[in-house]
């Protein structure tokens, strides 16, 4: 048996991941222990959060300005120094240098252009008796986006979470962005303005989220909350939903990079490297078939480190959850990566459209050397919300259809009232609802 491919580094290696390989016999036990994640609530938080939404649904702006001030170090007086116009808004947008504009607004548009083809359209059809049959595709009225505020900057989260609504129809997109100590983000504000918002109002925290989904005197209830934040806002959002719909409750950010060798091995280590410095329980993993290959990419990973600004950052994450795999071939690898089913996946290999035919579970799949997944996350086009924790195997990227509702249509003629009512009456009598089968035998001919 050939033996394990899991060795100790030396003591001047400064990234202490894990090297797997899938001919280990303990390999499958390795990887499942890797790829678990606690996604259980803190009960302390949710306790806290609890409270927050109680407090926000009996005193509304009173308790909001209250959290506000305590938490973000404000000293609002009332609701009005907590909102922004879309003048505001356009003001931010002008204050800043035209690169950056410029940016912003290829984003915008390439974000936009994509989602417009996952509009869905209405339909309907009619059967040989003449009875219609459809689905009528509407918006919803008002969503929330969640935007992390103060000195972080998510302008790509404000494109990513509003232009699929405003491409969806949404007639109102209310935005909620904490500013502590007063400290507005202008590159956020203003991609707020160039991706449809329609109101910001400076508030964050699990605050901020009840009173999106229960309204208070000045912030209107909306019918779905979408947008990323930390645990309290990822408590408050498991809380209030049910009352309005949520995008989902993500976890921790995931890459998983399949190889044959043929990519420069900076390339794959700095791709790791992007998701590792999100944070310490961010998760990287790279797939390859040459061992070889594999420790070229642990080297450039080494060497690469020194100059990253959030290094303890990747470090950690590496250390914690990372993992460098060897695989028998690149069919053992899609297979894993399916187990997996990473947030983003990246095929770092010749023909990736053979081997993306492969995948059956991944958020998004970036096919090519030269796709590396930070493109996805700020202008390729794709949504940059997907699903973590190994959901994708039955969720998928937020997108234009998580801001449209679907409503069937029936018209059933007066000959498709026949067929049909005896098949519902007969149906009905066996379920024991009477009354369900005698308001459909009251339209039989024979009845009338």
């Amino acid at each position: 048996m050939r033996p394990s491919f899991n060795i100790s580094f030396p003591s001047t290696s400064v990234i202490m991941i894990r090297k797997l390989d899938t001919r280990s016999p303990d390999f499958s036990a390795t990887l499942k222990a890797l790829l678990a994640f606690e996604t259980a609530q803190d009960p302390k938080i949710d306790h806290i959060v609890a409270d927050i939404c109680t407090d926000v649904q009996q005193r509304g702006d009173t308790a909001l300005i209250d959290y506000t001030n305590r938490f973000d170090g404000m000293s609002a007086q009332s609701m009005a120094d907590l909102t922004l116009s879309q003048a505001d808004l356009k003001s931010a947008f002008d204050r800043l240098p035209e690169n950056l504009q410029a940016a912003l607004t290829t984003a915008a548009e390439r974000v936009e252009r994509y989602h417009r083809r996952q509009k869905m359209e209405s339909w309907q059809y009619t059967d040989e008796d003449g009875t219609l049959l459809g689905q009528q595709i509407t918006p919803l009225d008002r969503v929330g986006i969640y935007v992390p505020g103060g000195k972080a900057a998510y302008p790509s989260s404000v494109i990513m979470n509003a232009m699929p609504a405003h491409v969806a129809g949404v007639a109102e997109i209310i935005m909620v962005v904490p500013t502590p100590r007063g400290e507005r983000n202008d590159i956020v504000l203003a991609a707020a303005y160039v991706a449809g918002v329609t109101r910001v109002f400076t508030i964050g925290g699990a605050q901020a989220v009840a009173a999106l989904a229960y309204g208070t005197e000045t912030v209107p209830p909306v019918d779905k909350i979408t947008g990323p934040g930390n645990a309290y806002v990822a408590a408050a959002k498991r809380r209030v939903f049910g009352v309005v719909g949520i995008d989902m409750v993500a976890g921790p950010s995931e890459i998983l990079v399949l190889a044959d060798g043929s990519t420069p091995p900076e390339w794959v280590a700095m791709d790791l490297f992007s998701q590792a410095e999100h944070d310490e329980i961010a998760q990287a993993i790279l797939i390859a078939t040459d061992a070889a290959y594999i420790d070229a990419v642990e080297t450039a990973m080494q060497r690469l480190l020194a100059d990253m600004p959030r290094r303890e950052i990747i470090e950690a994450s590496l250390g914690n959850r990372g993992a460098l795999i060897l695989a028998r071939d690149l069919d053992e690898a899609c297979a894993l990566a399916n187990d997996i089913a990473p947030e983003h996946l990246e095929l770092s290999v010749a023909e990736p459209e053979v081997w993306a035919a492969k995948i059956r579970h991944a958020g998004a799949i970036f096919m090519g050397r030269y796709t590396s997944e930070s493109l996805g996350d700020y202008c390729a086009g794709p949504n940059h919300v997907l699903p973590t924790s190994r959901t994708a195997r039955f969720s998928s990227p937020l997108g234009t259809y998580d801001f449209q509702k679907r409503s069937s249509l029936i018209r059933v003629s007066e000959q498709g009232a026949q067929s049909l009512g005896r098949t519902a009456s007969l149906l009905a009598h066996g379920e024991g609802l009477t009354a369900h089968a005698r308001a459909a035998e009251m339209r039989l001919h024979e009845n009338g």
